[in-house]
């Protein structure tokens, strides 16, 4: 998993935990062993500069990011997108574009509603490991404007498309990293992309060619339990549905609280 687990104490405390690291063979939910595709050669994320329309998302306060997100273009510029794992129902949320190391209280946006496919609600399926969150902030103005514009969302990318990965490993500063290289066959239905280096913290990062997201860093696994190799749900025409919902301003979801990554 590249995010946090979320534990909920009296429910009125969230304590995001840490993964305790990557195994060299993970499990499904299930027994069966993991075909994930192991390259020898895959490359490293690096540290890259900050990208306005990808950031951090903070859980539980505006000290520790845990997952990472990205500016959708939208009617309303107010929304972004992220693992669905990353958030959690009761538990308060914020989102900061462009974020290098450290921030500002203006450059805080709180997520104040979450769109989420059924699937996820019903029973955490990865395939439908994505969400999309409005979001604002004191003084107004939108993420779209602040980032100055907004990714949008096309359909999961074939066997050996050129991707970009930006995202920010957990914790309480720091800069982006990020890797481009080609997806690999899938797993299990879920796209694959080898590139190691991409730790916890770089759930919800977006899978980029061009200005369209492809995927992001998620689905199964939580996003992978191995090091050179991570995951993202495959993107259809649900994702689209989803941002139409938000778009519309209709009821939002409460994300679920408890999430196993099986890693």
């Amino acid at each position: 998993m590249r995010g946090a687990r979320i534990v909920l104490l009296t429910g009125l405390v969230a304590l995001p935990v840490s993964c305790a690291g990557h195994a060299p063979t993970a499990q499904t939910a299930g027994t069966t062993t993991s075909t994930s595709p192991h390259v020898d050669s895959a490359p490293s994320a690096k540290p890259v500069p900050a990208e306005p329309r990808v950031g951090a998302v903070f859980l539980g306060n505006q000290s520790l990011h845990t997952c990472s997100g990205a500016v959708l273009d939208s009617s309303s510029g107010d929304l972004i997108l992220t693992a669905a794992h990353c958030l959690a129902a009761g538990v308060d949320a914020y989102f900061v574009p462009q974020f290098a190391s450290e921030a500002a209280d203006s450059d805080f946006f709180h997520v104040d509603a979450v769109y989420l496919d059924p699937r996820w609600v019903t029973d955490q399926d990865p395939m439908a490991d994505f969400a999309v969150a409005r979001v604002s902030r004191d003084g107004g103005g939108s993420v779209e404007t602040r980032a100055g514009g907004g990714f949008a969302v096309g359909p999961a990318p074939k066997a050996g498309t050129d991707v970009t990965v930006t995202g920010y490993p957990m914790g309480t500063g720091g800069d982006p990293v990020g890797c481009t290289t080609r997806t690999s066959s899938e797993d299990r239905g879920f796209p694959a992309l080898p590139c190691a280096g991409l730790v916890d913290g770089t759930s919800g990062a977006p899978w980029v060619t061009g200005s369209v997201i492809a995927g992001l860093i998620g689905g199964l696994e939580g996003g992978g339990c191995e090091e050179n190799v991570s995951y993202s749900p495959p993107f259809d025409g649900a994702v689209g549905r989803l941002l139409v919902r938000a778009e519309a301003g209709g009821p939002a979801d409460d994300a679920p609280t408890v999430f196993d990554d099986d890693c």
